[in-house]
């Protein structure tokens, strides 16, 4: 290859990384800039939001913040969407619709959709995709169009503590105890006990647990051995980078 042609080519390639440099600095510059928090709520005026939690950008869509309220140390991933009433701008009255407890979390691509009063218990996690509805078309007429109809609505309670696996819905009505797990994928309507896993579409309750006789059926895999009293944040990432270097 000719020396001119050389050079053209280490300049091409030079500029491409520099661009791509530019690109991802760029992009780490918005997520920080455009997330919103309670110092930095942007263009969102919710009913409340708490001290720590922070929505990731880019959001997905919100609208009727007035009425939603948001606890402290939450997690909103990018792209999720948190709407109250059917459609901005209308007056929903003096109660917020849509309450997620101190340290909630919702993974990317998550959507609760709050026409009827939707509230999430304390430090419930919820995974990638998750879909929790207050409202669901209604199809009564068989000659009109599914999506025509007028849809039906009724309140959703999720307890304190739930894990919501991936693609999980959460239907009209439905009401989830304490500590509820609901495997991916699964669709849940009306109500589970405390302590309760669910799988499947419908959700069934597949393990339970009960003071007197544990985990039934019993579990297949031991405890995780718990975290040592006094140990601080900077000791464990220390043990994850060591454990990470040892696979490698």
């Amino acid at each position: 290859m000719p020396k001119k042609q050389n050079t053209f080519s280490s300049l091409a390639a030079l500029r491409g990384r520099l661009a791509n440099r530019a690109v991802h600095a760029g992009w780490r510059w918005m997520q920080r800039a455009g997330a919103v928090t309670v110092e930095h709520p942007g263009r969102l005026r919710f009913a409340a939001i708490g001290h720590g939690t922070r929505l990731a950008f880019p959001q997905g869509t919100v609208f009727g913040e007035p009425w939603i309220r948001l606890g402290g140390h939450c997690i909103v991933a990018e792209q999720v969407t948190l709407t109250a009433g059917m459609m901005p701008d209308l007056d929903l009255g003096p109660e917020p619709v849509l309450i997620l407890d101190d340290g909630v979390v919702l993974g990317r691509g998550s959507h609760v959709i709050a026409d009827a009063r939707i509230s999430i218990g304390a430090n419930t996690f919820c995974g990638p995709g998750v879909y929790i509805t207050s409202t669901n078309h209604s199809y009564d007429d068989p000659h009109e169009p599914v999506g025509r109809q007028w849809p039906r609505s009724a309140p959703v309670e999720i307890g304190p503590g739930c894990w919501l696996g991936t693609g999980a819905v959460i239907l009209p009505g439905a009401r989830l105890g304490r500590n509820v797990v609901v495997a991916a994928g699964s669709v849940v309507r009306g109500d589970v006990p405390d302590h309760a896993v669910v799988a499947g579409a419908p959700a069934r309750i597949v393990r339970r647990w009960e003071p007197e006789t544990g985990w039934q059926p019993p579990l297949r895999t031991p405890a995780p051995v718990p975290i040592p009293d006094g140990m601080t944040s900077e000791q464990l990432r220390g043990l994850a980078e060591l454990a990470e270097a040892e696979q490698t």
